[in-house]
């Protein structure tokens, strides 16, 4: 009988999302947090968090261009 998942906390699916935020940027180049959100299909403010987060590693970088966010890698 296979295990079922436990469903991730919230700081787990913070972190998962912070890799495919830097997955999709690598892939990618330059996104805007919208344009993020809708490529890893994430809630917008889970992407937030997890930006912030790699912010804060001093991985990516947060632009701001007119009313946008453009975010990309360090």
């Amino acid at each position: 009988m296979a295990k079922e998942k436990e469903p991730q906390t919230l700081v787990e699916q913070i972190g998962t999302t912070a890799g495919l935020v830097w997955t999709e940027l690598s892939s990618n180049g330059q996104m805007t947090l919208t344009a993020l959100g809708k490529q890893i299909e994430a809630p917008r403010d889970v992407v937030m968090q997890a930006v912030g987060w790699l912010a804060r590693e001093g991985k990516v970088c947060i632009e701001k261009q007119g009313q946008k966010r453009l975010i990309s890698l360090s």
